[in-house]
């Protein structure tokens, strides 16, 4: 009985003992977290989509925190968020410009020339895979939807076989330009309403015959441009949105009418 005993109090104090000593490591060891950082959670949406530049919404608070960055950098949370962070940090918010995800290709069917008609798994990558996608033009919009799954926000589907993005519901977190295999979503100031939809970079020639939509390269839309917003290089033109006003002229000019207006 005593040596039962005895045991029962070996080791009720060996527990003891090492209780005391996790709890000590744990006071020397603890990692300190800022208390500012979960507040900055509670006002960040959680949608870990990767806007802000960061892997997700913990990521940037704790870089927040760390101080050096941005409060206005989430696309999701939007203003009302970034005003809230300003609070909790002690900094003025600048204000950032919004942006929005633009589809370069206007190539539906009836506009830009087929190959083949493609059967296999319905996603860009699949199709891209087999001779480039059904498409001539090398550049074109596949039109599969693979830029649909990944955006989290119902902002981008797929009308008469190219995809389209809704400028209200996009907050530019960019996973749709990311997974793009034919790398033609950009995002571009919500402001510059006028468009390039081309990315063809082939001669004009060539690309009048796969597309009747497609950027030749004139350099009609740049002569005529009162900014001179409007280059022209590798056969396709681009437009400068700081300098760009919205006139509308480069549109109305384009032989093309490979340039549109999206509000």
């Amino acid at each position: 009985m005593n040596q039962i005993l005895l045991a029962v109090l070996i080791i009720g104090g060996m527990g003891l003992l090492f209780g005391a000593l996790l709890g000590i490591a744990g006071k020397l060891f603890a990692v300190k977290v800022d208390e500012r950082v979960p507040m900055i959670l509670e006002i960040l949406p959680g949608a870990n989509c990767g806007g802000c530049g960061y892997a997700g919404c913990s990521a940037y608070a704790n870089a927040l925190a760390e101080g050096g960055v941005r409060p206005n950098m989430c696309p999701v949370g939007g203003t009302d968020a970034a005003e809230k962070i300003s609070q909790i940090l002690g900094v003025e918010n600048d204000d950032k410009e919004k942006l929005v995800a633009r589809v370069l290709c206007n190539g539906t069917p009836e506009r830009a020339l087929q190959k083949y008609i493609f059967d296999g798994p319905m996603d860009c990558y699949s199709a891209n895979r087999l001779g480039g996608g059904e498409k001539i033009c090398p550049h074109g919009c596949l039109g599969f939807g693979s830029c649909v799954k990944v955006c989290q926000f119902d902002a981008i589907s797929i009308q008469n076989g190219v995809a389209v993005v809704d400028v209200e519901k996009c907050v530019a977190c960019g996973a749709c330009a990311k997974e793009c295999p034919k790398k033609i979503i950009k995002i571009l100031p919500a402001k510059s309403k006028y468009t390039i939809t081309c990315k063809s970079v082939e001669k004009g020639k060539v690309t009048r015959h796969d597309c009747i939509v497609g950027c030749i390269g004139c350099g009609i839309c740049a002569k005529n441009c009162p900014q001179e917003a409007i280059t022209v290089k590798d056969n396709l033109a681009a437009i400068d949105p700081l300098k760009c006003i919205n006139c509308g002229i480069c549109m109305e000019k384009c032989p093309q009418h490979a340039i549109n207006k999206i509000d």
